[in-house]
């Protein structure tokens, strides 16, 4: 009986370990539960792209998280708001479509944030209208990034 029992203890025990594990191998950020938002993770060898989707299944956020500097040509006649993500100031950006404005221009945003040698996050909005911006900016605002949420290249 007692070897039942341990066996049956050390498999609640592996499952519990298994879930634990499930859990902590996302890598993107945690995002609020009362945003709505889901995140869709990518990942390749070197980078992650995250993706945050309202609940039906519009776009609204992307996070690629990267060892290389993506190189945006984020230009000063294109600056907007100033702003935080996971402690570090930016500028928001409109992005550079090349003279284009498709519906929703004036409510993207784009920026790339240097973490550390090595360690970029570039970060595009793409809000349905000046207040979800707002929203969106003050989500991105709050975001911790995990030490291993952009170890390893990513």
């Amino acid at each position: 009986m007692n070897i039942l029992r341990a066996a049956v203890c050390l498999s609640l025990l592996l499952l519990s370990a298994a879930a634990v594990s499930a859990q902590s191998s996302n890598v993107c950020p945690s995002l609020p539960a009362d945003s709505g938002l889901q995140w869709q993770e990518q990942a390749q060898a070197d980078f992650v792209l995250c993706k945050a989707s309202t609940g039906d299944g519009r776009e609204v956020l992307s996070l690629m998280l990267t060892a290389r500097d993506p190189n945006l040509p984020l230009t000063r006649p294109l600056r907007q708001e100033k702003g935080l993500f996971a402690g570090e100031s930016l500028y928001w950006y409109q992005p550079d479509l090349g003279g284009q404005q498709p519906p929703g221009y004036e409510t993207r945003r784009i920026t790339v944030v240097k973490f550390d040698k090595n360690r970029y996050a570039q970060i595009a909005l793409y809000a349905g209208d000046a207040k979800e911006l707002g929203a969106l900016q003050s989500l991105t605002q709050g975001m911790n990034l995990t030490p291993t949420a952009v170890a390893a290249g990513r």
